[in-house]
């Protein structure tokens, strides 16, 4: 299991989704630097450009999760 966290990851910061069938989809996308507050001091403030990982369900383990299936 390990071994597997890690290959994922190291897909995964390599910029390439992952698609496991009948499981869900992991998707690297990329966030454009934006306008931002210091929720501290109440400052305006410049977010820089990341990267962040969603996740998308796929349908058959919707179903099952719902009792669809």
């Amino acid at each position: 299991m390990e071994e597997l966290l890690e290959i994922m990851k190291s897909t995964l910061a390599s910029g390439e989704d992952i698609m496991i069938s009948g499981f869900g989809k992991f998707q690297v996308n990329e966030k454009a630097p934006r306008k931002g507050r210091n929720p501290a001091t109440g400052g305006d403030m410049v977010l820089k450009k990341r990267r962040t990982v969603t996740f998308s369900c796929a349908g058959k383990l919707r179903g099952r999760i719902n009792g669809n299936e």
